[in-house]
């Protein structure tokens, strides 16, 4: 079977004279589930537009199985990029209404499932009468989801598919997604800011931080080269002596730090010491690798 991967080649993306998405390479294979994290302007929406031929590179490549991706009709029937809708467009309210969003849908993806369609918008009980200016924010967000999943794209790609929506809901999200994941093999790129939760999902973490690819990597891989080591501070500065140290915070005598290296050298830079081993969750592990913590003491 050939492998459909979709490869960016040294893509970059600028905006008159500044450079949002500095040179990247990346590579979506497929039969994976992608997380892509970053803070809010690190270029993820940027990124995903590119690699879906929504919005053209300035530098470099995108392709799907060898095929360059920007105005190719058959590459793209197979590439579903499902983003936040807006209430408001440039005219005016977005008078459209559901129904008429997921009609153009069933024409532009030719494995288009009508019968799963409507499966999850009796699931969901969503109103695809309405007008979608008229819909809540988590209702917009069901609709892209119905969308996304119906597609049956074998590359989809979801851009905050859960703003707006609580966490029964959310829960609910990520169940259907592993269950067609499951069922069918499809490769999902889902990029979101409540991170946690959706940490057990994905197979893949892809890190951006301000215009650059910092990092992809296996989940729990990537998970593993974090860890929280506590105790009193000089015996704490004793153990990570010569580990690299992301955050740090203490109360009184007692500290706890946070550090980066593979955990053989944690266990025995801790021998014989009087610390703590803790695991540290990917949420943290998001904030204090993109400096994200600064705001959070300013809060």
């Amino acid at each position: 079977m050939e492998q459909k991967n979709l490869v960016a080649a040294g893509v970059t993306k600028k905006y008159k004279n500044v450079e949002v998405l500095h040179p990247t390479d990346i590579t979506i294979e497929p039969g994976k589930i992608y997380g892509l994290i970053g803070r809010n302007g690190a270029g993820k929406t940027t990124l995903l537009s590119l690699l879906t031929g929504q919005n053209p590179q300035t530098t470099g490549t995108v392709t799907y199985a060898g095929q360059k991706v920007w105005e190719n009709e058959d590459a793209l029937g197979e590439i579903c990029f499902a983003r936040e809708l807006n209430a408001m467009l440039m005219f005016g309210p977005n008078s459209f209404k559901g129904k008429h969003y997921l009609e153009m849908a069933a024409c532009y993806y030719p494995n288009w499932d009508k019968a799963y369609a409507q499966r999850l918008i009796a699931d969901f009980e969503l109103d695809t009468k309405k007008k979608i200016s008229k819909l809540s924010k988590g209702m917009m967000s069901m609709l892209t989801i119905v969308l996304a999943l119906a597609s049956r794209a074998p590359i989809t790609i979801l851009d905050e598919p859960v703003a707006g929506l609580d966490v029964a809901m959310r829960d609910r999200f990520y169940r259907l997604l592993l269950d067609d994941y499951q069922k069918t093999g499809r490769t999902f790129v889902v990029s979101t800011h409540i991170i946690e939760e959706a940490s057990s999902v994905f197979e893949e973490i892809i890190l951006l931080d301000k215009g650059n690819l910092v990092e992809k990597l296996n989940t729990d891989e990537y998970v593993s080269q974090f860890h929280y080591i506590s105790g009193k501070d000089d015996v704490v500065d004793q153990a990570t002596s010569g580990l690299k140290v992301l955050h740090s915070e203490g109360l009184g005598r007692q500290k706890t730090v946070c550090v980066r290296a593979q955990k053989q050298n944690v266990l025995a830079a801790a021998a014989g010491l009087d610390v703590e081993l803790a695991p540290v969750p990917l949420q943290k592990i998001f904030v204090y690798v993109t400096g994200g913590e600064k705001e959070e003491n300013l809060a």
